[in-house]
This record gives structure tokens, C-alpha cells and sequence, in this order.
């Protein structure tokens, strides 16, 4: 059947949706129908009784707002996504939300719609390709061998982290990832030449990528050599730069800015109808036009024939068979957990938390091939690798710790990818005061449902002579607010053991760690203890069922809420201590576990941390008191700032002694 035909098809579903929610954006999809259905007809390979099928090329759509072309190629392809879905575009509980959002939508590879991210994610994939490939693939057994294609449009390449993952995305010489610029110079405030007037194909060309130019968007021949162009490329990924015209097709809105995110209405829906040739009432789309797009019994081939291709490759190399299926299956060794509860028992030598995680990564590392990640050229200074972790690089393709340079953004949206490609666990890590750089990546991580682990170090004011600009005061309490994100703060090695195992074993949500740069001691445990630390919160000191006060600290204050309860102890007060790794863990565990760390209605509690003290009032009640950082910090010694703002024995000593006089 006619290709014109065929995309017209995508342009009336995505503006009779538009115009039945009476919301949307309609611009993109009538601009890139015809590059899509060049590349999802002739080239995507891809399965839609089978959306999971690990060989299947990815296809993001970076530019999420144009949210109707992706569900109607889903719909028109044979996809669990029927018409009755895409009428309901936009509404609460549909599988057609405004944006589209991978753990709803069967076929949707990533959640996209923050610009730029989706293009981010895109890189990670095929990092993960490129990664499972390199240590997967043998000769005349390639069993990795996809593509990744993302569209993207003029705000995604405005967006920083475009910069930063395009430009690693060149250096690390990702030839399987090709993505289509939509050029058509329209952003929500018009033409964009009064914002955006770079030389695009030039500074894709520096990146190192290939860049194909001047490709017209609406002329199918042209589309189609391109990606036969760009496929064909060995050391490079793709850029094929096509010229469109958002809104396509109508003649009061195309090319103009009031075709991308409002409804044209249906008087104006008519005349595209007309000057198009469409005949068919909204939502009606005739059988011989689905039976043309419809991609179920090519599906069903190409996974049949990389079922076979797996079936010679099991009985060749069994265990790295068996290692492959286990790495998409999301089981994680038995020996890593092993690993991890031995690291929970042992009595650790004083060492910072950063030297912590890498003794607790070294411990499981080389048993846990899928993990995968480095830091935003912190290496040195996070210490987030283990002994003998080889470098990821177009020369090692096998290796697993990358070097993102001092690209944080970019780094954490890529690991997003990375882990929605499958089979792998990526890290990421930089300084705390850095994650402000992350934070609408780890968002995304926690609405996806995505358990990256982020390392955060140097995590408060304890980093010294610095000073203000890299003390992390508020961070803490910034990233306790994302929804569905576990936020640690261990204080010794065991602890940060039990934060590793926690994140390695959640399969639905991140985990974000803060870890000191100070050397901290290795606080004694009881049997009991060492399992409650599992918990997110433990009585870490003090046995009495009613203690005059109670002391709540996380981190690198911990210690010093113990000495102090120690020492008041010989004064005859009897404080207890509880330690407070993840509050977010603490908070999913019952009530009655939760009372006897910090009784309901005790009036007598102090919370210690070198942070903001926000998210600690819930637990301290109305008569409770904080020992907490409120501005931000100082140039100084380490131990010269922590003491200038109280963080001292004498100072707890003090406050809490303060309180229970108080509440007499």
C-alpha cells in the first residue's frame, strides 16, 4: 500500500485523539509521520506479541510530547493497544497517558518527555548493546545485534544534557545508535531562530558522530537511504538531520508554533482530511490499511530465528548462556549476597564510607558481571569501582566502568538507559553537592520504577576546606522528597554493606547513597543489631524499654551520638541511640517495629545530622529538638567546621540533657 497512505494513518489517529481530549500535541506527529513509517515498516525490528524480546532493535522518542505518534505506530503494529486506548488519550488510568511511560505502555521503551532525555537514554542503550555484545558475541555467533533510533527535535538538542550524552556517545563510538533530527524550526515560542541558530550537523560532526544532512523529511526515498546509509556505518553513531514541517498537512497550523501543543480543532481536521485524502470519520481506520502495518508475523520471524540462533549458541557456550538468561531474568548471584553478609559481619578496620562502598564492591564486583557504571571524572575521589574493574571503551567493549567525564546530568540519564536496555545494573556516581546536576535523571529513575544506584560522596560539611560551594547542607533532604527513592546515609562499613545488598536486591526503586570522605569507626553490633540495620533504622545503643532521651543520627554522626550516650550514661541518664541509615526503609517497615525504636508520644528525642533538618520533624514530634545545619557551610578544616556548627560530643551531650530538663 501506498507509504502516504500509511502515515496519514498516524496523522488522523494522533489529531482525532489531540482533538477528542482536547489536549496534546499534534505538530510532531503530523511532521514525523513519514520518517516513522519508513522506519518502523521497513527497517525496526521488533516484536509485538513479544513487546520484551531481548534482540529487538529500541525506539525512543525523546520528544515525548508528541506522545500520539508512538501509540499509534503501537496501535497500527499489532501492539496490545487497541482504538478504544487511543480514544482515550490523555485520561486518568489509560494506557495513552499524555507523555508516554514505559511501565504502562507495552512497546514504550523509556519515559520520555523531559527534553533531552529521552535522547540520554537512548545513548545508554547502546552502551548496553555495545557492553553485551563485547562480552557476549563469538564468531559466527552474534547474538547481540541490535539498533537503537531516537527521534528528537530542536528542544532536545537545546537541552544541556544533549551535549553531554552526544558527545559521549561520539567518543565511545556507539555506530548502532542513529538518531532523527526533526528540523522543522518550530518550538513552543515560534520560529526558533531568534534562540537556537547553531550549526547542528557541524557540532555533530565534532562529537565525532556521522552526520547525514539535508534530508527531507516527507520524501520517503530519501528517508530511506539515509537510514540504509546510517546503518552501514561501523565506528560512528548517526545523526540524519530531516527537514519537516510540524503540523503537516494543515493548512491554518503547519509550520507554525500553534500546531505543537494544542488541539486543531475539528472544522480545521476536516480540511487536512480533504487536502489530504483521507476519507475515513475519526477513528475509523479501514482493514486493508492495518492489515499493511501490521508487524506480528514479521515479529514472530525475526524472534524465531534468533530463538534458533540461541538454541545453537546454549549448546556451544552453556554457561555463558545460562549467565545471559539469568542477567535478563534480574536474579542476582547468590554469591554477591554471600558476599554482602559477610561484609555485614565483619568487624571493618576505620575507613571512610566512600572507601567503604569500593571494600563492599570489591568483596562482589567480579561476581556481578551486569554491573556497570563509573563516575563524573571522580574516580579517585569516589572510589565508586572495584579492584581490576577493566575501562569500557570502543577497544574494550566488554569493560565496565565508564568514564562519563564531568557530565552528571548526562551520566545519570544514560544509566537510566542502560538499565531499560536490560540485563545490566548501572551506577553512577559524583559528589553529593552534585546531585542537584542528577536530580531530574534520579526523578525520572523513581517515576520509571528504575533501581540505579547512585554514589553519592564528600556528603556534608565534613569535607572541610572546600568550603560552601561543595558542602552538601540540603541535598540530603532534596533527595529524601523524590517519591520512591531510598536514600542512605550509613555510618561504617557494615552499614554501607547492608545499603548495597538492599539496593542490589530492589528490583523497583533507586537507591541513592551519601557517603563521608571523613574516616569513620566501625561501630559494634549485636547479632540482633546486624540484622535490624536491614530495617532502615536500629536501636544501635541503649537497652532500656524507657530511656530518659532519644537520639536519632545517620551518617558520620552516629558515633558521636553514642560516645555522648555513653558518657551521660556514667551520669546516670540512660539515652538511647538509634541509627537511621534510610529513613525511607524505616518508614515501609510495621508500626510495632517503628514503637520500639522511637515509642509513639516520647517527648525527650534528639536528631543529629550535618545537614538540613527537614525531613527529620516527623520523628522528632512537637517537643523534640535538631542539631542539624541550617545556612550553608564554611571554608575550614573538617573538624573545625563540623565543630562550629555543634557537631560535638559536648554539644549532644548538652542538647539532649537540655531537652530532658525541659520536658520534665
Amino acid at each position: 500500500m501506498n507509504n502516504r497512505i500509511l502515515a496519514n494513518a498516524i496523522r488522523f489517529l494522533s489529531i482525532d485523539a489531540v482533538n477528542k481530549a482536547n489536549s496534546g500535541h499534534p505538530g510532531a506527529p503530523m511532521g514525523m509521520a513519514d520518517i516513522a513509517t519508513i522506519l518502523w515498516r521497513e527497517f525496526l525490528k521488533h516484536n509485538p506479541k513479544n513487546p520484551n524480546w531481548f534482540n529487538r532493535d529500541r525506539f525512543v522518542l525523546s520528544n515525548g510530547h508528541g506522545s500520539m505518534l508512538l501509540y499509534s505506530l503501537l496501535h497500527l503494529s499489532g501492539y496490545k493497544l487497541s482504538i478504544e486506548d487511543i480514544k482515550n488519550f490523555r485520561q486518568i488510568n489509560s494506557l495513552t497517558p499524555g507523555h508516554p511511560e514505559c511501565d504502562i505502555t507495552d512497546g514504550v521503551e523509556t519515559t520520555t518527555g523531559p527534553l533531552g532525555q529521552g535522547l540520554a537514554n537512548a545513548v545508554g542503550m547502546a552502551i548496553a548493546e555495545k557492553n553485551l555484545a563485547g562480552e557476549y558475541n563469538k564468531v559466527g555467533h552474534e547474538l547481540i545485534d541490535h539498533h537503537t533510533y531516537v527521534f528528537a527535535g530542536d528542544g532536545c538538542l537545546m537541552e544541556g544534557v544533549s551535549h553531554e550524552a552526544c558527545s559521549l556517545a561520539g567518543t565511545l563510538k556507539l555506530n548502532k545508535l542513529i538518531m532523527f533530527y526533526d528540523m522543522n524550526s518550530i518550538s513552543i515560542d515560534g520560529n526558533i531562530n531568534g534562540w537556537f541558530t547553531e550549526d547542528v550537523p557541524g557540532r555533530f560532526k565534532s562529537y565525532g558522530w556521522n552526520v547525514i544532512k539535508n534530508v527531507n523529511g516527507h520524501d520517503f526515498v530519501n528517508i530511506r537511504n539515509a537510514i540504509k546509509s546510517a546503518k552501514h556505518e561501523k565506528s560512528k553513531p548517526t545523526i540524519i538531520c530531516c527537514k519537516t514541517v510540524i503540523g503537516y498537512g494543515s493548512p491554518k497550523y503547519q509550520g507554525t508554533n500553534a500546531a505543537h501543543g494544542a488541539p486543531i480543532g475539528p472544522d480545521e481536521a476536516d480540511i487536512v482530511r480533504k487536502r489530504l485524502g483521507w476519507k475515513n470519520k475519526p477513528f475509523i481506520i479501514p482493514q486493508e490499511i492495518y492489515k499493511s502495518w501490521d508487524a506480528t508475523v514479521k515479529g514472530v520471524k525475526l524472534e524465531g530465528h534468533w530463538d534458533k540462533k540461541l538454541e545453537k549458541y546454549k549448546k556451544l557456550y552453556k554457561k555463558d548462556y545460562q549467565e545471559l538468561r539469568r542477567r535478563i531474568k534480574n536474579q542476582v548471584p547468590s554469591r554477591v549476597i554471600s558476599s554482602l553478609d559477610k561484609c555485614m559481619l565483619k568487624n571493618h578496620k576505620p575507613m571512610a564510607t566512600r572507601k567503604s562502598s569500593q571494600v563492599v564492591m570489591t568483596s562482589f564486583g567480579q561476581n556481578m558481571p551486569e554491573l556497570i557504571g563509573g563516575s563524573a571524572d571522580l574516580k579517585g575521589s569516589n572510589l565508586s569501582y572495584y579492584d581490576d574493574m577493566s575501562i569500557f571503551s570502543p577497544n574494550n567493549p566488554a569493560g565496565k566502568y565508564i568514564h562519563y567525564g564531568v557530565r552528571e546530568f548526562g551520566m545519570s540519564a544514560i544509566s537510566n538507559g542502560i538499565h531499560l536496555h536490560g540485563a545490566m545494573r548501572p551506577f553512577a556516581s559524583t559528589f553529593l553537592i552534585f546531585s542537584e546536576y542528577t536530580k531530574n535523571a534520579i526523578r525520572m529513575s523513581s517515576l520509571m520504577k528504575l533501581p540505579i544506584i547512585y554514589i553519592f560522596t564528600h556528603d556534608s560539611i565534613g569535607l572541610g576546606e572546600d568550603g560552601p560551594t561543595h558542602q552538601a547542607v540540603e541535598q540530603i533532604s532534596s533527595l529524601r522528597l523524590v517519591p520512591d527513592l531510598d536514600v542512605w546515609r550509613p555510618a561504617d562499613t557494615q552499614e554501607t554493606a547492608a545499603a548495597w545488598k538492599h539496593a542490589l536486591l530492589n528490583q523497583g526503586r533507586p537507591s541513592a547513597f551519601a557517603l563521608t570522605r571523613q574516616t569513620l569507626n566501625e561501630l559494634p553490633k549485636t547479632k540482633t543489631q546486624s540484622t535490624n540495620m536491614n530495617k532502615g533504622g536500629y536501636i544501635i545503643y541503649g537497652k532500656s524499654n524507657s530511656p530518659d532521651g532519644i537520639i536519632l543520627a545517620s551518617g558520620s554522626e552516629v558515633s558521636l551520638a553514642v560516645k555522648a550516650a555513653q558518657e551521660l550514661g556514667d551520669k546516670k541518664l540512660d539515652i538511647r541511640v538509634v541509627s537511621m541509615p534510610c529513613q525511607e526503609l524505616f518508614d515501609r517497615q510495621p508500626a510495632s517495629y517503628k514503637n520500639k525504636c522511637i515509642p509513639k508520644d516520647f517527648d525527650n528525642i534528639l536528631a543529629v545530622e550535618a545537614a538540613k533538618g527537614d525531613s527529620w520533624y516527623k520523628y522528632i514530634g512537637k517537643k523534640g529538638s535538631m542539631i542539624t545545619v541550617e545556612t550553608f557551610g564554611l571554608s575550614g578544616t573538617g573538624n573545625d567546621v563540623m565543630k562550629h556548627f555543634g557537631f560535638t560530643v559536648n554539644n549532644v551531650k548538652k542538647e539532649i540533657k537540655k531537652l530532658i530538663n525541659k520536658n520534665r
